[in-house]
């Protein structure tokens, strides 16, 4: 199906918790990859689907000790585990140091998630630009979106990171926006973004929401269904899937439509 890098090029203006409830809500079959060189914090973060923890030496590293020989897309899903809520997640590294390690997996992992028959995949690939070998991973999307906050510092990173890309994937960019400014705050990041000439294919917004990413850890459904930050990551979920391909019927993991 298609393979969607969510990334940032400063600071951490919340990806993961973002690509999470983006997972949770998201209207295909969908996997989660944690694919940040640096490590990832799933396996830590977040509960088992039967409420223990997940394996944090099972996903990425796994993957890549059998992949040597070749990565097939058949292969992902024996790597792949359940949280609650019912996603599937391919945890990342557990520290940047196995990333030495594994330079040569990145185009190999991005051709193999890019060719999943049966799911989409949100990959998690943290902040841009530390790991060059990480674009072989970006150049195998069909779309990659740029998270970021809407601050001064955070929009120039932005603007240079756009005017860098060049051809490639299709651009999104995702504003992680303080609800009392939502919409002026993506209205200002758009009138910059559209002043680089960058083709850009839409720039969104996701609420943030500490008590909605605190629920997240946790308590699906309920409360965390009306939370700011799934109800703007619902609304996200349909205009990503949209720019990829045409919708299909809701898959539902835990967080009621």
């Amino acid at each position: 199906m298609a393979l969607i890098v969510l990334a940032a090029d400063k600071g951490a203006p919340g990806v993961t918790t973002a690509a999470t409830a983006l997972g949770a809500v998201w209207p295909r079959p969908v996997l989660l990859a944690e694919c940040d060189p640096a490590g990832g914090d799933l396996a830590y973060r977040l509960p088992a689907q039967d409420g223990g923890v997940l394996n944090p030496s099972k996903g990425l590293l796994t993957l890549g000790a059998v992949a040597r020989k070749g990565l097939r897309p058949d292969q992902i899903h024996e790597h792949t585990q359940k949280i609650i809520g019912g996603l599937d997640v391919l945890a990342g590294l557990t520290h940047g140091e196995q990333a030495a390690g594994l330079t040569w997996l990145w185009g190999p992992l991005g051709r193999a998630l890019a060719a999943l028959p049966d799911a989409d995949v949100l990959a998690d690939c943290g902040r841009l630009g530390g790991h060059p070998q990480l674009n072989d991973l970006i150049a195998e999307a069909e779309l990659v979106v740029l998270f970021t906050r809407a601050s001064l510092d955070h929009v120039a990173h932005l603007r240079e990171r756009l005017v860098s890309f060049g051809g490639g994937p299709k651009l999104g960019v995702v504003v992680i926006a303080d609800p009392r400014q939502y919409r002026a705050s993506i209205d200002d990041v758009r009138r910059i973004v559209a002043a680089t000439g960058t083709q850009v294919a839409f720039v969104g917004g996701v609420a943030h929401d500490p008590k909605g990413a605190e629920l997240l850890r946790g308590q699906w459904g309920g409360r965390l269904d009306r939370s700011l930050l799934i109800r703007t990551c619902r609304e996200l979920a349909g205009r990503l899937a949209a720019q990829v391909g045409s919708a299909q019927p809701a898959h539902e993991r835990g967080v009621r439509s």
